[in-house]
């Protein structure tokens, strides 16, 4: 299994990082949250339109650019990192279901118009992903609706979601080490910038090693899925839920455990609504949920 990223994925990830660091800063996060849609929807149109974002696992014959939701994996760790609300969750979700579970007549409908960006609710048994009306959630940078009568989600279908959403995980677990190696610099206590402190060093370091780790679970559990989409045999499948079950196990935990620590090496200010810190640790509690709790995961896995 191939484990590092090829010289294109960088630079898909470069690409994204360029137009969120212009686009997506914390300002333009906190007024997204506020619009209707719960997205910025210019930046969505150019995500779409001028990277491709929602096209990426979508097949050629269907108006996509034929890659694997290993690509789109990348995407949604930057995505994570800058905790930019888009629908591509969703729309990946949407995606892969199509391809596993629809009809020819559904993928001919519903793909290119996934691929042109066209954003479908995605219902994860009681939860719709992107629905029109928002239900109130901890973190406000996923729209999130429930339905009275659930439909059941395919298990290689939640598995992809774990797999994916461990991507979100991952980029918000280096927000939250970029934000506090950057504040331990700034802070000056006994005059001396906190950072030099051996012991805030040491839990530092104990957060780059959580970030790591999680990085490689969900790198081998978005590679599983691609290949699962790719090769729906049982083989695979046994393989996706089991490490998609690891990703969402260890990343779970990996993110609560950070941000943890990110609010308390940032002090009084990591709680206040005017800092960043407050937003990691809502999309820590809102992720470690959404596919179910860690050790459920865990359950799995043994």
């Amino acid at each position: 299994m191939h484990f590092a990223r090829t010289e294109e994925q960088d630079e898909l990830a470069a690409a994204v990082r360029g137009m969120l660091s212009k686009r997506s800063d914390s300002e333009a996060v906190r007024a997204a949250v506020q619009t209707e849609t719960g997205y910025d929807a210019a930046l969505w149109s150019a995500l779409v339109e001028q990277i491709g974002v929602a096209a990426l696992a979508v097949p050629e014959e269907h108006d996509g650019f034929g890659a694997s939701l290993v690509e789109t994996a990348v995407v949604l760790e930057v995505l994570g990192e800058f905790l930019t609300p888009t629908p591509l969750l969703a729309t990946a979700l949407s995606t892969a279901q199509l391809l596993l579970h629809g009809s020819d007549e559904d993928k001919a409908d519903l793909l290119p118009r996934l691929a042109a960006g066209e954003v479908l609710p995605f219902e994860l048994g009681a939860v719709v992903l992107e629905p029109t009306e928002r239900t109130g959630s901890m973190d406000q940078t996923l729209r999130l609706a429930v339905t009275e009568q659930a439909a059941e989600t395919p298990d290689d279908v939640r598995a992809i979601s774990t797999a994916l959403a461990s991507a979100l995980q991952v980029g918000a677990m280096q927000r939250a080490l970029d934000m506090t190696v950057q504040y331990s610099g700034e802070r000056v206590q006994f005059g001396r910038p906190i950072g030099s402190f051996q012991a805030l060093k040491h839990r530092m370091a104990d957060m780059l090693v959580l970030l790591e780790a999680s990085r490689s679970a969900s790198w081998g559990a978005t590679a599983v899925a691609a290949a699962y989409v790719a090769d729906p045999s049982e083989e695979n499948r046994e393989r996706l839920i089991r490490l998609a079950s690891v990703a969402g196990s260890y990343c779970s935990d990996a993110l609560d455990k950070i941000a943890s620590e990110a609010v308390q090496l940032h002090g009084g200010i990591a709680i206040t609504w005017e800092h960043d810190v407050q937003l990691v640790f809502k999309r820590a509690h809102a992720l470690s949920q959404l596919n179910g709790p860690a050790h459920q995961h865990r359950a799995r896995v043994v």
